[in-house]
């Protein structure tokens, strides 16, 4: 039996895998289909759904965190244990990288299909954006690292506002769906610059399975670069998220028998 952060990050990794799994899946059904089984929105729900899921499978072990942003986060303005930072988020890449595997190893023939069995990170019939967020062609790394801040900020923020005790938060069962339809609120409002990853595991993991499995070193070199954007933009975009709940909203909570 695992004990301690060993089993935390076993619940990270297998939670990172379930969210994983759905998003890409979702994503996989919709380009390989050409739409036929799937639409924008459909991903967008499908990725909120895939979030709620993840949520419900590790939270009783790890908090399910599920996004190495999240982790960082909640170490700054949570006084989340440092030393567990590296073990979740290497558990949260990992769980993203067999995720993508899965995916691929299910739909490996329809890949073959829509490619005629040529990965290609770009062009018409590219597939690694099934996997990992590419920009869009206008889009600037300076663009898309804000890009990812606003999307991750958003997100932390709206995690804090659901978990807070103080303020008006659901009963604990109630929570991952919020954390969901917060997800696919996101995707709809800020999807279309660059995919909203939001997640460093949920974009670096399938990255690294896509560039071992056909699709080469071109998925770190696309988009000028763009590989380490969806990396280090949520990070910060997490800190900034829970800093502005806590400068808005926690730090000016009245006391109960203090009154309102």
């Amino acid at each position: 039996m695992l004990r301690g952060t060993a089993r935390e990050a076993a619940a990270e990794f297998f939670g990172t895998f379930i969210l994983i799994v759905f998003g890409v899946g979702v994503v996989a059904q919709t380009v390989l289909s050409q739409n036929a089984a799937g639409s924008q929105l459909g991903i967008n729900i499908g990725w909120g759904l895939a979030v709620m899921l993840g949520i419900y499978t590790a939270a009783g072990v790890s908090g399910a965190h599920l996004n190495p942003a999240v982790t960082v986060a909640l170490a700054v303005h949570r006084q989340f244990p440092w030393n567990k930072v590296l073990p979740y988020a290497a558990a949260q890449t990992a769980g993203a990288f067999v995720a993508a595997a899965a995916v691929y190893v299910t739909y490996r023939e329809a890949f073959t299909v829509f490619d005629g069995g040529t990965r290609l990170v770009e062009g018409a019939t590219a597939t690694a954006g099934v996997f990992a967020t590419y920009p869009q062609a206008y889009l600037s790394l300076a663009g898309g690292f804000v890009d990812q801040v606003m999307g991750t900020m958003l997100l932390m923020a709206g995690v804090m506002a659901v978990t807070d005790q103080k303020n008006v938060a659901p009963p604990a069962w109630l929570t991952a769906p919020l954390v969901g339809a917060l997800v696919v609120a996101i995707g709809v409002a800020f999807g279309f610059n660059a995919g909203y990853a939001i997640n460093p595991a949920r974009d670096l993991g399938p990255r690294l399975f896509t560039a071992i499995a056909g699709w080469g070193p071109g998925v770190f070199t696309a988009g000028g670069g763009w590989w380490w954007v969806p990396v280090v933009a949520p990070c910060v975009g997490a800190i900034l998220g829970a800093w502005l709940y806590d400068a808005f909203i926690n730090k000016h909570h009245v006391a109960p028998e203090a009154g309102r």
